[in-house]
């Protein structure tokens, strides 16, 4: 018997052996429910295809051809991507809303006698709840934000902290972007829906009573907004402030951001978008400097002149309440793991 629900809740949704969204992989990399995988009924050409036959030609043999290539391609899927399953797989599927789709797959998944369920209202059913929880009634978080110049570690230090029991969002993480001009990270970013989807799946897995670390960062990371309720908690949180040399920073930076140190034209790329207020002739320095290969005095520039005066007018605009500070010295590993179990310490005093 085919099962139907709208709960999607983290417990609900760990408790199924997979979430298989059926849409097209163009939709699924839109955004989909978190931890689900591809397994299309129709694949991009193809739900192109049926479309454009019915609107153009005929409704009719717009199905027919329709439920001929999804026939093929579920038949494909049980002998691909689900040949390994056995009688005691229970998965839950999903399309855009719930409908001829998943409907297609579920009832060949019955057949063959897997207790599935099939998501009410599909996609959208997500989608939903993601507005409400994220825009609607944004939840009241007890944020801690970790601050300080770049190249100070924040990032770093912040995944340290699991080993401490502190619970943590990783916005750039979910943004796949570290927040900066020369932050974009392999793969691209996701959509703003997908960082969204990510953003509310972390948050639904936290205890909203207890403190929450989150690096402070800027409205955006890269292209990706920060919701306004998340963005006003971090806006009224108590903060930690990182403080170190700048050479460690500027070593520091080099060992992060490796792959665009090894990338000449990337890194000129983004010396050549920094703001105009840079003198003309300072920008053609630095970017001569990384021609040369000149990366980590060029990082010290970079802080110095541009990133650390910026850093300085935007703390003095704010009126945040200190929860305490932490100096760094070498910033290797050894430093932050200090400054992680220190950073551990205050969060953890707070109750």
């Amino acid at each position: 018997m085919i099962r139907r629900t709208t709960d999607l809740g983290p417990a609900a949704r760990d408790a199924f052996d997979a979430i298989i969204d059926v849409r097209s992989p163009a939709e699924f990399a839109e955004d989909h429910v978190p931890g689900s995988i591809n397994l299309p009924v129709l694949d991009d050409a193809q739900r192109a295809e049926v479309g454009t036959t019915y609107v153009q030609t005929s409704k009719f043999l717009a199905r027919r051809s329709g439920a001929a290539m999804v026939a093929r391609n579920i038949a494909d899927h049980l002998e691909g991507g689900l040949g390994d399953r056995d009688g005691s797989f229970q998965p839950l599927v999903y399309c855009w809303r719930g409908g001829q789709r998943s409907g297609a797959m579920v009832t060949v998944m019955d057949q063959v006698g897997w207790p599935v369920t099939l998501l009410e209202g599909g996609y959208q059913t997500w989608r939903r709840q993601v507005v409400a929880g994220l825009y609607d009634a944004p939840p009241a978080l007890r944020i801690v934000l970790i601050d300080g110049p770049t190249g100070s570690g924040k990032t770093e230090i912040l995944k340290r902290l699991a080993a401490h029991d502190i619970q943590t969002l990783d916005l750039e993480g979910m943004a796949n972007h570290r927040g900066s001009l020369f932050g974009a990270m392999p793969g691209g970013q996701p959509s703003q829906k997908a960082f969204e989807s990510r953003l509310f799946d972390a948050i639904q897995r936290l205890d909203p009573a207890r403190p929450i670390v989150v690096e402070a960062e800027s409205s955006r990371v890269g292209e990706r907004t920060v919701p306004p309720g998340l963005w006003a908690c971090m806006g009224t949180a108590r903060v930690i402030t990182l403080s170190a040399p700048l050479a460690a920073r500027a070593r520091h930076i080099v060992e992060t951001y490796v792959e665009i140190a090894a990338d000449p034209d990337r890194l000129d790329r983004a010396l050549s978008r920094l703001p105009r207020h840079h003198a003309r002739a300072t920008i053609t320095e630095w970017r001569a400097m990384a021609t040369r290969g000149e990366i980590e005095p060029l990082a010290a520039q970079l802080m110095e002149a541009h990133y650390d005066p910026a850093y300085a007018r935007t703390s003095d605009r704010r009126d945040r309440t200190a929860l305490g500070a932490v100096a760094l010295t070498m910033l290797d590993a050894a430093d932050q793991t200090r400054a992680a179990a220190a950073i551990a310490a205050m969060v953890g005093g707070m109750g």
